[in-house]
């Protein structure tokens, strides 16, 4: 069987640290991805897809977005199994009734495991729903065990951790108890890997596309094949369009080629933040940086920590722990050449700020 697990596409998410105009923008990309990413599937032959949660921001949405599930989901050619997370719990009148689903999708709509067989694929699929904004009750692992079906899933809402929590709390050792092939799950916005806990393979595939500076990185979804051996799953990055949040140092360089080497890879349709350190030229400014990195970036915000670039050597020589500590790295420098020449400045900068009690 081939697999695809997503989880929290927090379809019409408000995107509220953007202007109305790109969080407009950024909410028709998130139905665009839904889109692709059901044509990659059907593409790459995928027979089930586990959506685990949160697939709409709240229980308000569009009439497009509404529209546009049922017709997306509509064309994959397999099965869609969905679990409902806090965000898009199910209940009466909630943003579930206001989609006309088609006849592939499953919707788990109970706090009580619910199991479908797929005898095509001698697997089964066991669900859980969120029905309120808070689930308070840990996740029972015996309770998804039971099955015998060779390929056993399963598709769950909830936050793994060994303490308390208000988003259903799932302990490793629970996990082990379901007897799963494959746990797919939902609710934390970062791939972390595929874990394992006794038998059962388990993963988050993180958010898909990331909305803030709080979800930085590539973000994607899950794909591979599971049989009864076990679950080989791995990770596709798939937002066209990432966040980053990236710190560049001025001191002794060029400052857009500073942020150029800060951010990552192709940048072009990113939504970019660059906090500024270091010692800034006296021709600094920010504002003839912003013109320099213009399209560099779909977005680009620049924060500026720098402060001003002072004469180094200006105490060398004096009777002083300072005067000492320069006249040291000034013969250095003399006798460098033009990288060790940077390095000797760099570091007397550095022992500067140390002598100064300054980060």
């Amino acid at each position: 069987m081939k697999l695809l697990h997503a989880a929290d596409l927090h379809l019409d998410s408000a995107f509220a640290g953007l202007p109305e105009e790109k969080a407009a923008l950024c909410r028709q990309e998130s139905r665009d991805i839904l889109r692709r990413m059901v044509d990659w599937a059907n593409d790459h032959e995928a027979d089930v897809m586990l959506l685990a949660g949160d697939l709409f921001d709240s229980d308000r949405l569009y009439g497009q977005t509404a529209r546009t599930l049922a017709l997306t989901l509509g064309r994959f050619r397999g099965r869609i199994f969905l679990a409902p997370g806090n965000h898009d719990f199910y209940a009466p009148g909630s943003g579930y009734s206001a989609v006309e689903w088609p006849e592939n999708v499953h919707i788990f709509t109970s706090r009580t495991p619910q199991t479908v067989l797929l005898p095509e694929w001698n697997a089964s699929v066991t669900g859980i729903a969120f029905t309120t904004a808070e689930e308070w009750e840990p996740f029972a692992g015996a309770a998804f065990a039971g099955s015998e079906a060779a390929v056993r899933l399963g598709v769950v809402h909830g936050e793994v951790t060994r303490g308390e929590s208000k988003y259903r709390a799932i302990s490793p050792v629970e996990i082990g108890k379901t007897d799963l092939t494959y746990l797919a799950l939902g609710h934390v916005h970062r791939y972390g890997g595929v874990q394992r806990a006794g038998t059962t393979a388990y993963a988050y595939p993180g958010c898909l596309p990331g909305r803030g500076f709080d979800e930085t990185g590539d973000k994607g979804f899950l794909f591979g094949d599971v049989t009864a051996e076990g679950a080989d799953l791995e990770f596709i990055p798939f937002a066209r369009r990432r966040y980053q949040s990236v710190t560049a140092d001025v001191t002794d360089c060029d400052p857009a080629e500073a942020v150029r080497q800060a951010l990552e890879g192709d940048c072009g349709q990113d939504i970019c933040r660059v906090l500024l350190t270091g010692a800034r030229r006296a021709d600094f400014s920010i504002p003839a940086l912003e013109g320099e990195l213009a399209g560099l970036c779909a977005s680009l915000t620049l924060r500026d920590e720098t402060y001003p670039e002072e004469d180094v050597w200006a105490r060398c020589g004096e009777d002083s722990l300072r005067g000492l500590f320069l006249q040291d790295l000034r013969e250095q420098y003399a006798a460098a050449d033009e990288e060790g020449k940077k390095q000797v400045l760099r570091a007397a900068r550095f022992g500067l700020a140390a002598l100064d009690n300054r980060d």
